[in-house]
């Protein structure tokens, strides 16, 4: 294990995962600093890098095996809230970043520590609709354009999902009748990078899109993600996809802005008055029933996404495989959790009132981000409908469960 953050690498798995927290935690003021460097860079600067890798932020998810922590899903994504509290792109990147890296659990060891193996080792990848990889000698040939690749500026491999085809160009069909998908990886100066990504929130994440065309990728480093005859560590979180990484994770980056843009609007309230009036806002009575409302919903979606997770943990434990009800589960927690998280953002930008506009308050800055988070697949309210649809019996589709 990576003990390079100070943790205790014979410690059990919650005491890692309290370090991790704790660590994470430690970060909120150095990113809070940092917030108006990072959006206008429209990427992570070196001394957030720096103190992001020296807490071992992008290690998390990462096998033991190959340096990394292997945390439990819950600890994970309390990391997750925390350093969005402190910014939300480089939230967002390390989660990203983190999902990618479960990846190494499906490669060879050595492969994966090659990759990953650095403390400064980060892969990136985005959505790549029309890419092919064709089959070579040893290989593939891989071509395609691939966008909203978070954290691609810092990245120092880049990985590539398409699907794969027989070198007489016939598509390879999964035995479930399925194009068969591969993820394909490659040191990122192999690629070329677009700068694309001029945009209203998280534009610290630089989500560019990169292309290549006609590279060469031995078979060695491809594979199928979770895909199970490939899986090569064995711990209980590699029971999990990415996707119910991806989905609480990126939930929990809406919850670590929407509480930090509580918490500064009830410090506002504490000692503002409005305009035109000697009445402090602490006194008003609106903004009291939006204070408590709103932390009492965080609370709960946040309590609810928590139990979602916790539930399936303890489930694979159990029985070793993650069923398709808890997937359900952590769906309809993770999006309920952006939309609330949004919700409260925009009751608590309104009663702010002209303090909350302006460019060197927090405010409209975390509007942009909470809601560029809400706008992505995760917070699709197209969710809820493939929810309900397996609550009343129907076969919903499993894409992005």
């Amino acid at each position: 294990m990576n003990d390079d953050a100070g943790v205790n690498p014979t410690a059990s798995l919650p005491e890692i995962g309290a370090a991790c927290i704790a660590k994470a935690r430690s970060l909120i003021p150095l990113l809070q600093s940092a917030a108006d460097r990072i959006e206008a860079a429209g990427e992570l600067p070196p001394d957030v890098l720096d103190a992001m890798f020296d807490a071992g932020m992008f290690k998390l998810l990462l096998p033991r095996a190959v340096g990394g922590y292997e945390l439990r899903p819950i600890d994970f994504i309390q990391c997750v809230q925390a350093i969005a509290e402190g910014d939300a792109s480089v939230a967002w990147c390390m989660n990203q970043g983190s999902g990618c890296s479960m990846a190494a659990a499906y490669m060879a060891p050595h492969i994966a520590r090659q990759i990953w193996g650095s403390r400064r080792d980060v892969v990136a990848w985005g959505q790549g609709p029309g890419a092919k990889a064709v089959r070579a000698e040893g290989g593939w040939r891989v071509t395609g354009t691939w966008s909203f690749a978070s954290g691609s500026r810092h990245a120092t491999w880049l990985g590539a999902l398409c699907p794969s085809f027989e070198a007489d160009a016939s598509p390879m069909i999964r035995p479930d009748g399925k194009p068969w998908e591969r993820t394909f990886m490659f040191r990122r100066e192999q690629a070329r990078i677009d700068d694309v990504w001029q945009v209203m929130g998280l534009r610290g994440t630089g989500s560019d899109n990169f292309t290549i065309e006609d590279l060469f990728v031995d078979d060695a480093h491809s594979l199928t993600r979770e895909h199970q005859p490939e899986r090569r560590q064995h711990g209980p979180l590699y029971s999990f996809q990415a996707m119910q990484l991806y989905a609480s994770g990126f939930a929990s980056v809406a919850l670590g802005v929407s509480r930090a843009m509580l918490d500064g609007f009830i410090a506002l309230a504490r000692r503002k008055s409005q305009a035109w009036s000697a009445d402090s806002l602490r006194d008003n009575h609106a903004v009291q029933h939006i204070v408590s409302y709103s932390d009492a919903a965080w609370k709960a979606a946040r309590a609810g996404l928590h139990r979602a997770v916790d539930d399936a943990w303890w489930d694979v434990i159990r029985i070793g495989v993650l069923p398709v009800e808890h997937r359900i589960e952590i769906r309809q927690a993770a999006t309920y959790a952006i939309h609330v998280s949004r919700d409260i953002a925009h009751s608590v930008f309104h009663e702010a009132g002209s303090t909350a506009i302006f460019n060197n308050r927090p405010f409209e800055r975390r509007l942009r981000d909470v809601n560029s988070v809400s706008q992505q697949l995760q917070g699709r309210r197209t969710h809820f409908e493939t929810v309900g649809s397996f609550r009343l019996g129907g076969e919903p589709n499993l894409r992005w469960i």
